[in-house]
């Protein structure tokens, strides 16, 4: 596997999916990150059993192929890494980061016990982003912080028909923020984790 991006793309795709690593867990290979290398693409993924982050970026391809990498090490490397092009190359069980002189190595871990990742379901319809996260970031304060009242913990999605509403409580302070949407199918409730909303 061999692949190069640039220093930007790589440490923002890194970044995406490193939002799913665990902060602690008993099973070592849910810290990692999975990168995979093919047809011009670099796909880093990482999933907890309870989230799943994944994202696309271009990269020049040499080699194809897939490792699993130490996600905390790897997102600490992003952070310090020169602006520039970044070449990483898997030799063995040895995966190199190299950019503008410097050089990183990390051992990877085993990509076999790594659980399948969930399949992407089917899209509900489409949000303007930056409206999106503004609404996350205002309706996400209010949700608790008492794990013993799960419900509270989260960010709660209503659709209905061209409109989104994003609502959180912990009992002492609601919040409610409305954002446009486009379905493609019918309306839909959900919960999401208010403290990953918050940028946690």
């Amino acid at each position: 596997m061999e692949f190069r991006i640039e220093r930007a793309a790589f440490a923002e795709a890194v970044g995406w999916a490193g939002r799913a690593l665990p902060s602690r867990t008993p099973v070592p290979v849910l810290g990692g990150l999975l990168l995979a290398a093919g047809a011009g693409r670099l796909t880093a993924s990482g999933f907890d059993f309870e989230a799943a982050a994944r994202t696309e970026v271009d990269a020049e391809t040499g080699a194809a192929g897939e490792v699993l990498v130490p996600g905390r090490r790897l997102l600490d490397i992003c952070r310090v890494l020169p602006d520039g092009p970044v070449s990483c190359s898997l030799e063995g069980t040895r995966f190199t980061v190299a950019a503008g002189g410097t050089e990183f190595g990390l051992s990877t871990l085993p990509r076999e016990e790594y659980p399948a990742l969930p399949p992407q379901p089917a899209p509900y319809g489409s949000v303007d982003a930056a409206a999106f996260a503004t609404a996350v970031g205002q309706v996400a304060v209010a949700a608790g912080r008492d794990d013993t009242l799960p419900v509270l913990t989260g960010v709660q999605l209503r659709l209905d028909g061209d409109s989104m509403t994003l609502s959180a409580s912990d009992r002492y302070r609601y919040a409610v923020r409305r954002v446009g949407w486009k379905p493609e199918g019918g309306g839909g409730e959900g919960l999401a984790d208010g403290a990953g909303g918050a940028g946690g």
